[in-house]
């Protein structure tokens, strides 16, 4: 060793070098030694590092692509003081998977072998020793060659349709999709279209598009293609391959009548029979080939059956004619036919009596009892052709009972044959015992000059050629054939009858489940009005008679006491763990069948046939104010106040502002004395039975009631020479005009929404071809859309729009208590509650508020009512055909699973819930499934009701000779002052004291400053109405002689087929004489001809040209070609009819062309 002081040797032989430096660094080794030798020790290495370094590196990862599959590398080495450690992490510094397919290499770089799609990203390699640490970035891009995910199929489509090929691929980068078309880019129009997913669409493909496709997925590491091969299909509209033809069969016997058409694409298949469309039901089945089967067929069935087929390209209709012919044989009931119909009188009128005695001996003591009295007929005629109904059924039912005594097998009346059970000659001896043709009408039209001019109390001789159409006590019409399970009467769910595999559910499970809502959503655009006038509507379409009998006919039990399906009960049965039996204890809730007609929807005079059971509409089915009117005679002499002789209705007692309340009726207790306590004061009286039921409709009827006086003393004034059956008639036209007018113009763009009324079209004159009588799909569940617009709550409001110190009201105490309106305040403050407040949006989960499911007519210790399932059973009892039916009527998609429900309703929940209750889509009841239908935009509506709703208002007005539009019925002067209308005018006109109202009391408005004053509402002129004539000694005499012409207005309707000349009759209806034309004529008869008669008569008729040229002048400036051309004709005919009323005392119309 050198000599260094810096190395220094201890003593325990230990070698310290102090202040090392690079030249210290070798090989050391320790060596003793003696005299008696040496030893050394291995040798030792001295590294010198001089000072410690912070890590650098040698080499950094770079970012590498690399394909799926293949393996890569990232390279990375450091230096440093002392020698660095190198790891890595993946992303956000997340350790390295522990994976067999990744290593670190003994340089520090990073090994991946195989890799995968997930192995792309981010990866961060650290070097670290005692100093620092150090990290440097680099990304692995895994590339992945392009793979379809979503393939192309080759489709062959309808030539028009549109079509869509999807293709969707996957890789990295992520392909771009590419189509051609042969080889060829793709056309340059708006018919091709690639959309973003990938997918081509081709819309309206025509035949030259027909050809190979391929889509291709491109990406920088690779393309894959997939090709595709479009057929098109020419479009075929129905061709039929076995058409029915005619057939004559017996009575008694099942009928299949084939029916099969072919066409692109497959026509689906429908029937009618006599215009009305055939659905499945106890009598009709159809096949999924299309066949019509009939069962037991009898001389109803016969007529004309029409097989329908139809696609989107057009539809084919072939028709063959049924014949049923009844051989002279004796049936098995003919024997029981005498006794049955003895013990059917005997049980229907000692029921009858019974319930009249318990109804009307004292107060109403349930809800089923104030309901049956709230419902049962005012008018004797309607009671006994409801009384004739139901004997008529009875014996019926008696006889099939003494049959079934004689069989092996009990039919429960499910398949029992109604046409084998008695023989024709015996029916009409039932049809003539039991009254049914005692209490038929025959309708009489002779009195045309009336009829010409006005309406009939009864809707009677409103359609010259088909008198009975729209009258009062006639059957409901149908838009389809009636679904009993038996074919006959018995409704779907009255028996434990599988329907499509499934038992229907009870309705007040469905009320449960799926209607009722303690949740309310306002409406944002409309006021409680909305539905307001929707009922008032409703109540001047339909009534149904209810059953006159609150017990069973079989043994004069009451029905809320059995609860058993037995004629008329129809009791609504409590499902298990129904909170309202829990409470109660009672075992179903009151409800009774509807009065059949006698022999329904007959037209013949021999009731030779049984006909399905059909209910009777005991109101005018016209808008014409028949609930401020009545609908018959008997009910508007009742309302009149004949002694005055100015054309007024009675009123009631006045109150402080000075105007009038609706009288009261007369007669026993009536329901709104239930509480002797509570409602010391009776119903009020009003055009219809149903005016209490609610305080907002009575003041409803309050308001009209007041409107016909005001408009009547009015046009005394104007025409004092007017008698009071003249005034009256003319309010009465005039108000029915209005309302039809708010109806069409106000409400109903507001409830169908555009697309509504462009499927109900625009008017265009009336159709004498149309019947206008309201369906029974309308009447039972459509229109009753309007009970999920009610809010739970009437509001009422004083001047201020502030609840008044009575304050608002539940529904539930709203019903039959006008003695509120007497001592609470009067109509204003309802009238402001229903213009002044939201409605109730329609909602599908919210449909009835829990005040028409849970407390609907509530009275003590009794159990309350539920309108939803009411509704339910009241469509069962009625035979509507279920939901699906319609879906198909209105050419929606016929729907076999729930799913296919989807675009209707759209809430899954809600379908589920139909799901599960109903089992089947086909046996979904029609009410509940509108009611859940989504609005479509703009409406209150889902498509199936506005078709239905459609349907029905278009019949009311396009049918209805006196429709307000319609030329002739109002002067053109007279229109203009009716289309000024609104019910903002009439609330302003005939409320106690309404001065500050929205100019539309449908929509909601905005408080203060949405609120003007009633003076500046438009108003109709009355002077419109008013005789411009030289001598009115006689016109507006209503009973003067019918060659004293007093009118205004034109006899001449739209049609020839219903002027005079086209209709005979017998005897007169209504006495009355009528003026059919806007021109002023006098003349006076005599009843021989003389010279003095001539002279009197030119001087008349010097008077008569010089006024009829005035007014003729007038009139021709404000009327069309058309117009004048009438006129003219009209004239020519007044001027005969003045000149025979001298020389012939005869009416005599002629045709002037």
């Amino acid at each position: 060793m050198r000599d260094d002081s810096r190395l220094n040797l201890l003593e325990d032989g230990t070698l310290m070098i102090q202040d090392t430096r690079e030249t210290d660094q070798g090989v050391y080794q320790c060596m003793a030694k003696n005299v008696a030798g040496e030893v050394k020790t291995s040798q030792v290495t001295l590294r010198y590092f001089g000072a410690p370094s912070r890590p650098s590196f040698v080499i950094q990862p770079q970012n590498t692509e690399v394909l799926v599959g293949e393996s890569v590398t990232l390279e990375c080495s450091a230096t440093g003081q002392p020698q660095p450690r190198v790891s890595w992490t993946k992303g956000d510094r997340t350790p390295l998977p522990t994976d067999a397919r990744i290593n670190i290499t003994p340089s520090g770089g990073l090994y991946i072998q195989n890799v995968v799609q997930a192995d792309g990203g981010q990866y961060t390699c650290f070097a670290s020793n005692n100093v620092d640490t150090i990290h440097a970035t680099a990304f692995i891009i895994v590339q992945a060659i392009p793979q379809l995910t979503v393939t192309p199929q080759d489709q062959s489509v309808l030539e028009g349709h549109t079509v869509d090929f999807p293709c969707e691929a996957n890789g990295y980068p992520q392909p771009v999709i590419a189509w051609t078309r042969g080889g060829s880019p793709l056309p340059l129009d708006r018919r091709h279209v690639v959309l973003s997913t990938g997918t081509l669409r081709i819309t309206r493909v025509a035949a030259h598009d027909e050809g190979q496709y391929e889509c291709q997925a491109v990406s920088p590491v690779g393309t894959v293609r997939a090709a595709v091969q479009l057929s098109i299909q020419q479009r075929v509209t129905p061709v039929f391959t076995n058409a029915p033809r005619d057939l004559s069969v017996e009575s008694g016997q099942d009928v299949q009548i084939p029916c099969s058409a072919q066409g692109q694409p497959q026509p689906v298949l429908t029937w009618n029979k006599d215009g009305v469309q055939v659905t499945e039901s106890g009598k009709f089945h159809i096949s999924p080939e299309g066949y019509l089967e009939v069962k037991d067929v009898g001389t109803a069935d016969a007529g004309r059956y029409e097989c329908i087929a139809r696609n989107p390209i057009g539809f084919q209709v072939v028709s063959m004619v049924l014949t049923v012919t009844v051989p002279a044989v004796s049936r098995e009931g003919d024997t029981f036919v005498s006794t049955s119909i003895e013990q059917a009188i005997r049980n229907v009128d000692s029921a009858i009596e019974s319930t009249r005695r318990r109804l009307f001996d004292g107060q109403p003591r349930t809800p089923g009892e104030l309901l049956a009295l709230f419902r049962y007929p005012r008018d004797p005629y309607t009671v006994e052709q409801a009384r004739a109904g139901e004997i008529f059924e009875q014996t019926l039912l008696l006889i099939q009972n003494h049959v079934n005594q004689g069989l092996m097998v009990d039919t429960n009346g499910t398949a029992f044959r109604y046409n084998d059970l008695v023989s024709p000659r015996f029916l009409e001896m039932i049809a003539n015992l039991s009254g049914c043709t005692a209490h038929r009408r025959f309708n009489n039209c002779s009195d045309i000059c009336f009829h010409q001019k006005y309406r009939s109390h009864d809707g009677t001789c409103n359609n010259l050629q088909h008198p009975m159409w729209g009258a009062s006590l006639t059957a409901f019409e149908r838009l389809l054939k009636s679904v009993y399970d038996n074919g006959f009467n018995l409704p779907r769910g009255a028996t434990d009858r599988l329907h499509n595999g499934y038992r229907l559910p009870l309705p007040r499970l469905v009320s449960t489940t799926m209607i009722g809502t303690e949740t309310i959503t306002p409406d944002d655009r409309y006021t409680h009005m909305l539905m307001q006038w929707g009922q008032f509507l409703d109540h001047d379409l339909d009534s149904t008679v209810a059953a006159l009998s609150q017990s069973r006919f079989s043994d004069g039990q009451l029905c809320t006491q059995v609860c058993t399906n037995d004629p008329p009960c129809f009791p609504i049965q409590f499902p298990p763990n129904d909170p309202r039996q829990l409470r109660s204890g009672a075992r179903c809730m009151f409800f009774v069948r509807s009065s059949p007609v006698c022999g329904s929807g007959m037209t013949s005079l021999l009731m030779n046939s049984v006909y399905p059971r059909e209910q009777i509409n005991q109101l005018t089915s016209y808008i014409d104010a028949s609930n401020v009117y009545g609908s018959s005679r008997h009910e508007s002499e009742e309302i009149r106040d004949l002694a005055s002789q100015r054309g007024l209705l009675r009123q009631g007692i006045i109150q402080r502002t000075g105007k009038p309340l609706l009288p009261f009726a007369t007669g026993p207790p009536t329901e709104c004395m239930r509480d002797e306590n509570e409602s010391p004061i009776p119903c009020f009286l009003a055009g219809d039975h149903r005016a209490n039921e609610q305080l907002g409709l009575t003041a409803m009827h309050t308001v009209w009631f007041r409107e016909h006086n005001r408009i009547a003393t009015e046009l005394l004034r104007l025409n004092p020479h007017w008698d009071g059956d003249t005034i009256y008639h003319e309010a009465r036209k005039i108000v029915g005009a209005q309302m039809q007018h708010i109806t069409y113009s106000h409400w109903l763009p507001k409830i169908l929404g555009e697309a509504g009324i462009k499927m109900m079209g625009t008017y265009t004159g009336y159709d004498p071809n149309i019947n206008s009588g309201i369906l029974s799909a309308f009447a039972t569940a459509a229109f009753r859309f309007g009970h999920t617009l009610i809010n739970p709550i009437l509001y009422r409001l004083d001047e201020d729009f502030q609840p008044i110190p009575q304050g608002h009201i539940s529904l539930h105490r709203a019903f039959f208590s006008p003695f509120r309106i007497v001592n609470e305040g009067g109509i204003d403050p309802l009238l402001r509650g229903l213009f002044g407040v939201a409605g109730k949006m329609r909602v599908s989960t919210q449909l009835l508020n829990t005040e028409l499911t849970e407390r609907l007519f509530s009275m003590a210790h009794a159990v309350a009512l539920d309108l939803a399932a009411m509704n339910i059973q009241r469509g069962r009892d009625h035979g509507i055909p279920p939901y699906n039916d319609y879906r198909t009527f209105c050419n929606l998609s016929s729907a076999q699973t729930f799913d296919d429900l989807r675009n209707e309703i759209k809430n899954p929940d809600v379908r589920e819930k139909l799901q599960r209750l109903y089992g089947s889509p086909l046996n979904v009841d029609l009410f509940p499934a509108l009611m859940a239908e989504d609005l479509v935009p703009g409406s209150r509506l889902g498509p199936t009701l506005m078709c239905l709703l459609a349907a029905q208002f278009r019949r009311l007005r396009d049918g209805d000779r006196f429709w307000y539009e319609n030329p002739g019925v109002f002067t053109p002067a007279q229109l203009t002052q009716l289309k000024q209308a609104s019910l903002t005018r009439v609330l302003c006109d005939n409320g106690d004291n309404i001065t500050r109202i929205q100019g539309d009391v449908f929509s909601v408005a905005e408080l203060p400053h949405g609120y003007g004053s009633c003076d500046d509402i438009p108003q109709i002129d009355l002077r419109m109405w008013q005789d411009c004539c030289e001598d009115c000694r006689t016109k507006g005499q209503f009973n003067a002689l019918s060659y004293h012409f007093r009118g205004r207005r034109s006899a001449e309707h739209s049609y020839r087929v219903d002027r005079p000349g086209s209709v005979q009759g017998d005897s007169p209806v209504e006495n009355a004489a009528v003026s059919p034309a806007n021109l002023t004529v006098t003349s006076k008869k005599t009843s021989e001809p003389s010279v003095s008669n001539f002279q009197d008569f030119v001087i008349d008729m010097q008077k008569t040209i010089t006024s009829l040229r005035k007014q003729v002048s007038v009139h021709i400036h404000s009327q069309t070609p058309r117009d004048v051309s009438v006129n003219i004709s009209v004239l020519v005919n007044y001027l005969c009819l003045v000149c025979l009323s001298v020389i012939k005392p005869s009416c005599v119309f002629s045709d002037v062309s």
